[in-house]
């Protein structure tokens, strides 16, 4: 897809688009399949072909930073598109601290709806733009591992990085 970006980092390969004003509004794992709704998505937004190399430069050094364990938060710009329950639910990601998790239950009743839990796991698959929106923070009840673009290896990766697994 024209104005998807892929590049190497310390957490392996990965894929990024820009808009016009250099914040990324997509970032993925390289291997990870397009979804049709997020294809859709991505196909409406203006995507920049040639992002400047220092957005691009900037992105790869934070996310290497923090996958050397120098790095808690981001200070890259980024736009992220979606409903307004979606937009709400990824609002609620960016509150959770580094190093620790919450449960798709918690995050419903946050949200003002216990019963919300598989809308926010829906959202919560649906966020554009993967570890700046730390959606590998949020497991199942009980603690367990559930469903990440990057593979449940790699939420299990970013989660002991963070100091949210131990041994």
């Amino acid at each position: 897809m024209t104005g998807i970006h892929r590049f190497e980092t310390l957490l392996g390969p990965l894929q990024a688009a820009f808009d016009s004003d250099d914040a990324v509004i997509y970032l993925g794992f390289a291997d990870h399949e397009f979804r049709e709704a997020l294809r859709a998505k991505l196909a409406r937004l203006s995507l920049v072909v040639d992002p400047p190399a220092g957005a691009m430069a900037r992105l790869r050094e934070q996310l290497d930073s923090y996958a050397a364990g120098r790095r808690t938060g981001f200070e890259v710009p980024f736009r992220l598109h979606g409903s307004p329950f979606e937009q709400r639910v990824w609002a609620e990601l960016q509150r959770i601290p580094f190093g620790e998790t919450r449960s798709y239950g918690q995050l419903a009743t946050v949200l003002g709806d216990p019963n919300l839990s598989r809308a926010v796991g829906r959202a919560n698959g649906a966020n554009p733009v993967s570890i700046l929106v730390p959606c590998h923070r949020v497991i199942g009840a009980g603690g367990a591992l559930t469903g990440y673009a990057g593979g449940l290896g790699m939420k299990e990766r970013l989660l002991r990085l963070e100091g949210a697994l131990r041994e």
